[in-house]
């Protein structure tokens, strides 16, 4: 067989090769050598693995990552101190993630060490904490491989860290929302032992705490919505009091019978056996309790501020396909909305912006027809937000190209089309600002 094929065998697909094609596969290391890893186990002239093991990479690094075989490899339920590797959590975390150099960096429930591997290229220092031990051991171990410096502690959510100060927190908490029950699996890379939707509740009010002037913590979540409430109110309790300025992206939206087939499959379970059936009315009774309607999922950036002011919030609905990756558009999207925090009406109408390089404009209209139906302007990167524009709008943006300041632009536009000036500037002033913050005037 194959060296890379017989790897692939074993580590990636998680069955067993013969000792003779992994000791060619692994000339330096050997069987024995894998087996004292705890990669491997041995049982005669077979080699079973012990572990997921597989490349992984940014734009400039190679790496490898260790963690527990999917409940695809073993075909078993996973054991409830299961630790995760790769998946579409850790990579979405990972591309929306600031990349600008810091000083200390926090990993809040490290896992298997994804995160802290992202941080050891723009962080001085990195501190990664996890409630589990054997979640820490792998963290350990993919450090080592990779040859990282990380201080690895383990504690519940912010406890290991308390009364220090971090320029960059990042998180992939345990986030999944699940019913307090003793016959209800638990898994300690999902389940925060809280009830409802705590855990991320708890993270943003506290990560405060642990955030340097200008710092930034950034994190996945779920939340619960309940009937007759939007996932807005939602956030704006939670929000409330908080010092911190907020851009919460909402990615995704289930029901609960949604959410519920989801999870329950995550273990393992098989859709129509009796154990999935039990967890899914399981869950289905703990959303029913408090009344809960939809279940949103999404990427929360919080900012401490550097002065005194009130701090802002941005909370947006993006469930389309967005730029890859996000870290810089987040990066660019703090700096304009503290801009616009700090900065009064006046000034941003003395400011003479223009249209962004990937801002493109599409017209609609009937065939023949003098004027167009419809106008709109459409962002290549970024959140590729779509706005449709007005008359006035429309007019601005077609003149935005750094040249006139948008109070000169408003009041020229204003002149041709015999309009009161202040009318123009006061419908148009949410707009400029609302397009500053996503990036399409610059």
């Amino acid at each position: 067989m194959d060296p890379c094929a017989a790897l692939i065998r074993l580590f990636a697909l998680g069955r067993p090769v013969a000792r003779p094609v992994l000791e060619a596969a692994l000339p330096t290391l050997g069987t024995e050598g894998a087996a004292a890893l705890g990669l491997v186990r041995i049982t005669g002239e077979r080699v079973v693995p012990t572990c997921d093991l597989r490349p992984y990479a940014d734009d400039t690094h190679d790496w490898w990552v260790a963690s527990d075989l999917s409940e695809a490899s073993t075909q078993r339920p996973l054991r409830p101190d299961h630790v995760l590797g790769i998946g579409g959590a850790s990579t979405t975390l990972a591309t929306w993630t600031i990349r600008r150099p810091v000083g200390r960096a926090l990993d809040l429930g490290t896992g298997s060490g994804v995160q802290a591997l992202h941080l050891s290229v723009h962080a001085e220092s990195i501190v990664a904490t996890d409630v589990s031990e054997r979640a820490l051991a792998f963290a350990r171990f993919n450090a080592a491989l990779a040859g990282v410096d990380v201080d690895l502690r383990i504690g519940d959510l912010l406890d290991p860290v308390a009364g220090e100060r971090f320029s960059l927190v990042v998180s992939n908490p345990p986030f999944v929302i699940t019913p307090r029950r003793d016959d209800v699996p638990r898994y300690e890379y999902r389940d925060g032992g809280r009830a409802g939707d705590s855990v991320v509740r708890s993270l943003v009010r506290q990560v405060g705490s642990v955030l340097e002037p200008g710092g930034v913590a950034q994190f996945l979540g779920n939340w619960e919505v309940p009937r007759g409430s939007t996932w807005r109110d939602v956030w704006a309790e939670w929000l409330d009091g908080v010092p911190l300025d907020a851009w919460v992206v909402q990615r995704e939206v289930q029901d609960p019978g949604e959410y519920a087939e989801l999870w329950a499959r995550d273990g393992g379970l098989r859709p129509g056996s009796s154990e999935h059936d039990r967890l899914y009315a399981a869950w289905l009774r703990d959303f029913a309790a408090r009344d809960v309607e939809s279940i949103g999922f999404g990427v929360v950036t919080l900012q401490r501020p550097t002065s005194e002011r009130a701090p802002w919030r941005s909370l947006d609905e993006v469930g389309g396909g967005v730029a890859a990756p996000m870290g810089p558009a987040i990066e660019a999207g703090l700096v304009s909305r503290t801009w616009l925090a700090e900065h009064s009406d006046d000034e941003v109408l003395g400011v003479a912006w223009s249209c962004a390089p990937d801002v493109t404009e599409e017209r609609h209209g009937r065939p023949g027809a003098e004027d167009p139906t419809l106008i709109l302007f459409r962002q290549g990167g970024g959140l590729r937000r779509v706005v449709r524009a007005g008359t006035l709008l429309a007019a601005y943006l077609g003149v935005a190209d750094g040249e006139l300041t948008a109070a000169a632009a408003l009041d020229a536009i204003a002149t041709v089309l015999d309009l009161d000036p202040a009318a123009v500037r006061g419908e148009l002033l949410p707009q400029i600002r609302g397009l500053v913050a996503d990036g399409l005037l610059v």
